[in-house]
């Protein structure tokens, strides 16, 4: 059996996986570009392999109706935006994901974008760098409210994380239990999102993006927002209406935010990044070594017990 590998990281970060899976006798195709993959690509790469271990590259119902051998989709991360699970489904195509592994990586990261909102890190380093000596006043995170939005694997690290550092931790998910051991572990409150967006000094995103959550940080959102809030978002840059957020940054509606992904990456023309208000990171959430070994040692498991099924 053939299986297509489309993340860069996989190869760099998942020897032992590599290994695992040709050990199973799989004939391994990598991804040469050096780059996310295009559907065009991905109609011509999949023509003839029996799975995918696939990354942020979209796989459309297109792609799967020309992978006519197609039985299975490993997802190297815990995202399936980028995956027509509709069309896998009907298909008869298994799909599954590396859930839980990039938690602490991705979670690490929003903690580090608070910091870095709340002190004007990025603001700093690079005044300072360039000649100046400018500063510009900070807040404690400790004793702040952190609205976090999303209660899955990465949210609750964050929430613990946040807890331990002095913070009061609210939360929305309608999909938590409310017998979930991080709720009173954690002492988390759960509220409706408006009690979310007009209280906390910090929010985080930790949701999957859906037709329901696209655009969910909208004019009116942001609106009941503290003008002192800041909001950070390392999950999808869909969730966000950058246009709406470019204004609030630009008129002190919220007073900072924060995003590891956008709507286009690299964004191209966008005005936000030219905001000392905002900052933007290139994807880098799940990009550490022990989450890409996690991610890749899952993601072969994942594929290796979805075939043996067929």
């Amino acid at each position: 059996m053939r299986i297509l590998i489309t993340p860069r990281s996989f190869v760099q970060s998942g020897e032992k996986a590599i290994q695992r899976l040709r050990e199973e006798g799989f004939q391994l195709v990598f991804n040469e570009t050096g780059k996310t993959l295009s559907e065009e690509q991905l109609m011509e790469q999949c023509a003839d392999v029996d799975g995918i271990i696939v990354g942020i590259d979209p796989l459309t119902e297109n792609v799967l109706k020309h992978a006519g051998k197609l039985k299975a989709i490993s997802k190297y991360g815990a995202g399936l935006d980028n995956v027509d699970t509709r069309a896998a489904d009907a298909l008869n195509i298994k799909v599954d994901r590396a859930a839980g592994t990039n938690a602490t990586s991705v979670a690490e990261l929003a903690v580090g974008l608070f910091f870095s909102l709340a002190r004007w890190i990025p603001f700093a380093s690079s005044s300072t760098k360039a000649g100046g000596w400018e500063r510009k006043k900070g807040v404690e995170l400790y004793g702040k409210t952190v609205g976090i939005i999303g209660m899955g694997n990465i949210g609750k690290e964050v929430a613990r994380m946040a807890h331990g550092l002095g913070m009061n931790v609210i939360a929305y998910d309608p999909y938590i239990n409310d017998n979930d051991a991080a709720i009173s572990r954690y002492s988390i409150g759960m509220h409706e999102l408006t009690h979310i967006y007009k209280n906390a000094d910090f929010i985080s995103l930790h949701l999957p993006l859906t037709e329901e959550t696209r655009h969910m940080i909208s004019r009116e959102s942001l609106s009941m927002m503290k003008s002192t809030a800041l909001l950070v978002n390392t999950s999808r840059g869909e969730l966000v209406d950058e246009d709406a957020l470019y204004q609030a940054l630009m008129e002190g509606v919220i007073a900072g935010a924060a995003e590891d992904v956008f709507s286009k990456e690299p964004p191209g023309e966008s005005l936000l990044p030219g905001l000392d208000n905002f900052i933007l990171t290139s994807h880098i959430g799940a990009f550490t070594g022990e989450a890409n070994e996690r991610m890749a040692m899952v993601s072969a498991e994942n594929m290796i017990r979805l075939l043996k099924k067929h």
